[in-house]
């Protein structure tokens, strides 16, 4: 008995002491989630929303977070919000992902406008409706793109595809602060035409890939290259 009774003993303290030198941190522990939740890939391509690894950032013991990471960490959980509204409305062509430039909303062309045109449809404006009171709260600078495919346009309304790309993102701009009352200040539109590809222009499905609106929730790091 006292053999067993050490032997208990002995046991209790090493868990003891394994507990008192244990360091459980909770932001670690959140971010080690979320990096597993990326990487199953939340978009309709699979890819995930999530940009890069979880890394583990530490100093003594301490998990810290950078500035870039915590912003990264901000908009990731914006995208998330974003992509739950969309997908609880249903709403095909639509897709959410972090880049370079920041949370990037991507709208395909017909999730948005016609062919050709650049007058909102009213399911983009429902859509809009849904999406817009969550980009108001985040009080983040805001940049709507236009783009379209190679193909020329030449109507009345749209002397080339710079008029139409341009004329999207500015409608979607206007409707944003004119209904919705998100701050002029923090918004911006600019028409890329055909020269911002996110595939080559050498397919139908790829040029319907092309034409798109994107709504981007800039970064830190991107809003330093803007123009002052």
């Amino acid at each position: 008995m006292t053999t067993y009774g050490d032997l208990v003993t002995q046991i209790l303290i090493f868990f003891v002491l394994l507990f008192a030198l244990s360091n459980i941190d909770a932001k670690k522990f959140d971010l080690a989630i979320t990096s597993v939740q990326g990487s199953l890939g939340i978009l309709e391509s699979g890819k995930s929303l999530i940009r890069g690894e979880f890394v583990e950032e530490g100093f003594a013991g301490e998990n810290l977070f950078t500035g870039e990471q915590q912003e990264e960490r901000e908009l990731r959980e914006l995208g998330y919000t974003i992509l739950e509204i969309i997908k609880a409305s249903g709403y095909k062509g639509v897709t959410v992902s972090i880049d370079e430039r920041g949370l990037a909303v991507r709208f395909m062309e017909g999730a948005l406008f016609d062919s050709g045109k650049a007058d909102l449809k009213s399911e983009a404006i429902r859509l809009l409706d849904k999406i817009a009171p969550v980009l108001k709260q985040s009080q983040r600078p805001i940049r709507v793109e236009g783009h379209t495919d190679n193909v020329p346009i030449h109507t009345k309304e749209f002397p080339s595809n710079w008029e139409l790309s341009t004329a999207r993102a500015v409608n979607v701009l206007r409707y944003l602060v004119e209904k919705h009352e998100i701050p002029p200040q923090i918004i911006s539109a600019a028409g890329y035409g055909e020269y911002h590809p996110i595939v080559p222009n050498d397919t139908a499905q790829n040029r319907s890939r092309n034409r798109r609106v994107e709504i981007i929730i800039l970064s830190s790091s991107s809003m330093a290259q803007e123009p002052k």
